[in-house]
């Protein structure tokens, strides 16, 4: 074929390919100018099959965006915005100079390149599935600043399995966490000097999957946006004087059920606790203990998985968690605390269906020692109080001598600040 005749197909391929049945396999969008030179060229020999190197994994239903693609657009100097002070940051309050997005488009063959640019509003459709049926998910990690003045983020690869999850739950497409990690990471390096330089502040790391789709109509979106922002942030919420939290346990309210999606980070999960929360306050207490069946099992409290420390049928300290069987969210915090416990000699660590009724007949007998909430935004958060029903139950948990609730807070905070070399903490600058 003469080569205008070429360069004719080409272009004419290029502004119709929207309406091409056949999906491309690329992850970005073609140029007119590659296909060009392309077409150009003369076809090679076909050659012997052999394996690529470094071959990218498929991440099912599409291959996952890359951080080799990421084009960076800095913020010019009058959109840069001033850093607050450390005592004024509350939690999500300020948002950094920079964010990551990344488009997905099905009819231009999936995940597009990667970009990070200048933070700023997100452009959407009245008709977004994202708006309409909660078509979107989120994850919630952390940069810290250590002593040694690098930057870490604690066992990010957990956060990707578990967006990937939701995402694959939400019917939004997948990606490969490693890829995204990469892309976080230069979005931290960008913007490192909103890593608080505190052991009590830490950089927020949120990244976001949403349906773009502008069609009604519930089912898979064809397009989609995945976008990470920043903020730093200190405490999550209030407590007592004491440092401790009162919870309310309200058996008429429910956060998940099985066979739901209790065990995603999907916004549909929080949204329905506010009203509850807000009643709960109103009592005097700060989070509301979710509870769950006619035994009234512990399942969450606030957004933050709950353990409990009491001395056991055996006469040993036991810590002690609710099973993951699908109405609790599976928590890196949560995870890592079982993991580093579980070596402790002097400490039986276990996952067990915990109840209401044990609660309060572990309190009578003088055996329930603590309770706590642990996740990433509070780290840990000791309880003093439970309201049930028509009773108060007070939990010495800050009456113990040496705490396990302490000792695990000051392990997790010596990994995430390297004060000791750990390989949960990874070393991004």
């Amino acid at each position: 074929m003469p080569l205008r005749r070429s360069k004719v197909l080409v272009k004419w391929i290029f502004e119709n390919q929207h309406k091409l049945q056949t999906v491309r396999c690329c992850s970005s969008s073609l140029r007119y100018k590659e296909l060009e030179e392309s077409a150009a060229q003369p076809e090679p020999l076909a050659a012997p099959p052999s394996p690529a190197p470094n071959t990218r994994p498929h991440i099912s239903p599409e291959i996952s965006f890359k951080s080799d693609d990421l084009q960076v657009r800095l913020a010019a100097p009058y959109q840069l915005q001033p850093k607050p002070e450390a005592g004024d940051l509350g939690f999500g309050k300020f948002f950094t100079d920079h964010m990551l997005k990344v488009h997905y488009q099905r009819q231009l063959g999936g995940w597009q390149k990667p970009e990070i640019m200048p933070f700023e509003n997100l452009s959407i459709h009245p008709a977004a599935k994202a708006l309409h049926y909660a078509i979107q998910l989120f994850e919630g990690l952390k940069a810290y600043r250590g002593r040694d003045d690098k930057i870490r983020l604690f066992r990010p690869d957990l956060n990707m399995e578990r967006m990937n999850l939701a995402a694959q739950r939400s019917g939004l497409p997948t990606f490969d966490g490693d890829e995204l990690i990469r892309c976080i990471t230069r979005l931290v390096q960008i913007d490192q000097e909103w890593v608080p330089h505190s052991e009590t502040s830490t950089l927020y790391i949120r990244p976001t999957l949403i349906g773009t789709e502008p069609t009604f109509g519930i089912q898979a979106p064809e397009s989609a946006l995945l976008f990470v922002i920043l903020s730093p942030v200190s405490a999550y919420y209030k407590t007592s004087t004491d440092g401790a939290v009162s919870i309310y346990a309200d058996p008429n309210v429910v956060r998940a059920f099985p066979g739901g999606v209790g065990n995603r980070k999907v916004g549909s999960n929080y949204g329905p606790t506010i009203e509850a929360t807000a009643r709960a306050a109103k009592m005097g207490h700060h989070q509301v203990l979710w509870l769950f069946g006619p035994d009234h099992e512990l399942t969450e409290v606030g957004a933050m998985n709950i353990f409990m420390v009491y001395i056991n049928d055996q006469g040993d300290k036991q810590l002690s968690t609710p099973p993951l069987n699908g109405l609790i969210l599976p928590g890196v915090t949560r995870r890592s605390i079982l993991e580093l416990a579980s070596q402790w000699e002097d400490l039986t660590v276990k996952e067990e269906v915990l109840t209401m009724k044990r609660v309060i007949e572990l309190n009578q007998q003088g055996r329930l020692l603590e309770m706590f909430g642990a996740g990433t935004a509070v780290v840990i958060s000791p309880i003093s109080r439970v309201g049930f029903l028509d009773e108060d139950i007070s939990i010495p948990t800050m009456k113990q001598a040496q705490p396990v609730f302490q000792r695990v807070k000051d392990t997790l905070l010596a990994i995430q600040y390297g004060h000791i070399e750990h390989p949960y903490a990874r070393i991004i600058s």
